[in-house]
């Protein structure tokens, strides 16, 4: 008895993936739920189990493909079966503008999408189209793009992803005069190595675009003193790791808490853009940028306004955990209404962080270093951590933008405000 493998739902949004890298090979044995093939979207990667135990008689969807929900991964046998007709190995990949089939595991193409794709009867020599996976075609259908325009794309056989699409977009628009042709890549020279961007730095790449074409954006400067903090954390750290089961006190969670305030004081900063209207949140879904294996993701704490000290360093040391092991997942990545990024862990000094659409302000921390400051009339040392906050101009004024970084200083300067919700 056979069973197949089909791409799992990949969550809000997602309609494909990149099969990344199989895990067993054909012929190889495996056990019920063990992982077997890792899908890579445009947010996460995906493990993909093993329906049954057995053995994984055939692979239709090699490494590199793309596949979409509910596709044709590969089949599992009781032990000891086959699959037959066995499937053919071609030399070549046969050029064709359709999604790629595999007759011998009987998996038919699905339909085409809609829109204008032309199909010719024979191939152009030198303008081929090829056909765009189902979100790539919407996307062009809404905004009215060719295939020919877009020519290959990055998808297994030339097939036009939604990145090549987003890419296409934001490209500069097209001078008057005829530009030249686009030169293909020059190769390798002594010494450099090629490698294809992988879907999650391709989509990173396209929305950092899209937020400095579409955003207003502008940041915001200021400096807070940590001595508060430190010395607060220093003397009950001991104390809270014991009370909460091992959970580390940081300074993460009293920036978290000086934020919900912050945002409570000026929704503005907390809302988002949505045509030509402005949705204000009555909520606090907190991202927070953590580096991954294959890039930074910003995994959200939902609710974070309802949250103690504890709830959120748990939540924000797991997050930190899962992504380190690439075990996040789909809708941990989604639905943030503002952000949090501390390129201090890597030594920053001074950035300004870039928004992360549809949200309109991320706050920016940074190293923390001794440096001399006035302190009632004298010079002390002092623990200085420069903040910057990022905003979108269209939605979020220069004032609003300064008071509520001024309130987040105060803050965390003064954390008994943040206990007595001042």
């Amino acid at each position: 008895m056979a069973t197949e493998i089909k791409v799992p739902t990949l969550g809000e949004s997602v309609t494909s993936a990149t099969v990344a890298r199989w895990l067993k090979k054909a012929g190889d044995s495996v056990a019920a739920d063990e992982p077997l093939v890792e899908l890579e979207t445009d947010k996460v990667t995906v493990e993909v189990n093993a329906p049954a135990a057995g053995t994984l008689a055939e692979i239709a969807a090699e490494e590199g493909a793309e596949v979409g929900v509910g596709a044709l991964l590969g089949m599992v046998t009781d032990s000891g079966a086959a699959l037959t007709p066995a499937r053919p190995v071609s030399p070549k990949p046969v050029e064709v503008a359709r999604p790629s089939a595999n007759p011998a595991a009987g998996i038919n193409p699905p339909p085409s999408p809609p829109g204008p794709v032309a199909r010719p009867a024979t191939p152009q020599a030198d303008h081929p189209v090829h056909a765009p996976l189902p979100a790539a075609a919407r996307l062009m259908e809404e905004t009215g793009i060719a295939p020919a325009q877009l020519g290959e794309g990055t998808g297994k056989d030339g097939r036009i992803t939604k990145g090549d699409v987003l890419a296409f977009l934001s490209r500069p628009a097209a001078p008057a005069a005829a530009a030249p042709a686009p030169q293909a890549p020059r190769p390798a020279a002594e010494g450099e190595e090629r490698v294809k961007m992988t879907r999650l730095r391709r989509t990173i790449a396209a929305r950092l675009k899209e937020a400095q074409n579409n955003a207003a954006m502008l940041t915001t400067f200021n400096e807070v003193d940590m001595s508060a903090a430190m010395a607060l954390r220093t003397e009950y750290k001991d104390a809270f790791e014991k009370k909460h089961g091992g959970v580390r006190l940081g300074f993460m969670s009293f920036f978290v808490r000086a934020c919900v305030a912050g945002l409570a004081e000026f929704p503005a900063v907390n809302a988002e853009i949505d045509g030509d209207e402005i949705v204000y949140k009555n909520f606090v879904h907190m991202g927070i940028a953590v580096g991954g294996p294959s890039g930074l993701v910003v995994p959200v704490i939902r609710n974070v306004d309802r949250m103690g000290f504890a709830r959120i360093e748990k939540s924000i040391s797991d997050f930190g955990r899962r992504a380190r092991d690439g075990q996040l997942k789909l809708e941990e990545l989604t639905g943030g209404t503002f952000s949090i990024t501390n390129g201090g862990v890597y030594g920053s000094l001074m950035s300004t962080p870039i928004l992360n659409p549809p949200q309109s302000a991320i706050l920016g921390m940074h190293k923390i270093q001794e440096r001399p400051v006035a302190i009632g009339g004298k010079v002390e040392i002092r623990p200085m951590m420069y903040l910057a906050l990022s905003y979108d101009h269209r939605i979020i004024d220069g004032k609003e933008a300064v008071s509520f970084l001024v309130r987040v200083k105060e803050g965390v300067e003064d954390p008994r405000r943040l206990l007595l919700d001042l």
